[in-house]
């Protein structure tokens, strides 16, 4: 028979073993994920801050000589409060995408570099525009991407889809299904462009799931789901090269049946209503918001008024909020007018 006195260092042991193993856990584990998209006026800048603090940021927006987006990327950290970029992630070597680099690097420091390499345009618009951003990218770590890579962030999975006009050779796990809509999907013409080198990424926390291809256009995008979807399914869909007609195919946007999709066009660049079309047939899509109103595309075929960021181009700082949780739900919120909606996770 045991008396109480011989269980109290059994009991201590067991508390001390339990506290230790939720000490363990990392705190980021049941935090949020918090997405920014940045109107950059056509260009792109998407901030992902992971519940652990590291931070990446998807491309810096548009050249110009009055820091018109770097300003609006560091207006935005500050209301995130962050304070540095962990990771810089640029997609392509275009003016809209790498553009802000120089001085986006005065406003913020930035540690890690990532990139597909080599330019594939070599005329002096595109030559200076990689010298002016390797000169920067010289002062911190430098990262060269591969399909199938990881970005080391802690508390998500961020991994590499396409790089340097390269794709993932495999099918991600659960993906693989055969795609029917290959076959009413025609290729188009193929593109030399730095657009076909974009490197993509599927970013995962939790159950949660959003996809940003970059500029990657037609065929680019058909390699990633044709004859198989080697992606699967995901939340959030950033539409691709803005929303533009070069891209965003019905192949794989069906495919990655997404149940929200952020365009991130600009007054008059990209939002075109093929591409806009594509999005809202997409099965199982809830809603399209938009960082600009499309005066490509008639007023039915842009978003409604409140999932609309930049109505007339006027407004100095404005952005698209997604917080999102581990069991798959995601809110989405407009800056503008504070018109939020939450998506219950499936």
């Amino acid at each position: 028979m045991h008396n109480l006195g011989d269980k109290i260092p059994v009991m201590r042991t067991f508390l001390t073993t339990i506290l230790f193993i939720l000490l363990s856990i990392p705190l980021y584990a049941a935090g949020t994920l918090r997405i920014y998209f940045i109107d950059t006026e056509g260009g792109q800048s998407t901030l992902f801050v992971s519940p652990s603090g590291q931070t990446m940021l998807v491309d810096t927006g548009n050249v110009d000589p009055k820091g018109r987006d770097p300003r609006r990327i560091a207006a935005v950290a500050g209301q995130a409060g962050v304070n540095r970029i962990d990771y810089l992630l640029i997609t392509h070597y275009h003016s809209d995408h790498v553009g802000g680099v120089p001085e986006l690097a005065k406003l913020l420091p930035i540690s890690n570099f990532i990139d597909h390499g080599l330019e594939v345009e070599r005329d002096d618009k595109a030559e200076g525009l990689v010298r002016d951003y390797v000169q920067v990218r010289d002062q911190g770590h430098h990262i060269l991407a591969k399909p199938g890579d990881r970005i080391p962030i802690a508390g998500i999975d961020v991994q590499v889809l396409t790089s340097a006009g390269e794709e993932i050779a495999s099918p991600l796990p659960g993906a693989g299904a055969v795609n029917r809509v290959c076959a009413s999907t025609p290729p188009h013409l193929s593109d030399p462009s730095e657009n076909a080198q974009s490197i993509g990424t599927l970013i995962t926390f939790g159950k949660f799931r959003i996809i940003d291809l970059g500029d990657l256009t037609w065929n680019k995008e058909m390699e990633l789901a044709c004859p198989n979807n080697k992606i699967g399914t995901v939340d959030v869909y950033l539409s691709t090269h803005h929303g533009l007609d070069a891209s965003n195919c019905p192949a794989i946007v069906y495919a990655l049946r997404p149940r929200v999709a952020i365009v991130n066009n600009g007054e008059t660049k990209g939002g075109a209503p093929q591409a806009l079309r594509t999005i809202r047939n997409s099965p199982g899509i809830e809603d399209v918001w938009q960082l600009h109103y499309s005066k490509n595309a008639t007023k039915a075929e842009n978003a409604p008024e409140p999932f609309i960021v930049n109505i007339d181009r006027d407004l100095t700082t404005s952005w698209i909020e997604l917080d999102a949780q581990a069991d798959g739900q995601f809110t989405v919120t407009n800056s503008r007018n504070g018109k939020t909606k939450t998506y219950a996770a499936r």
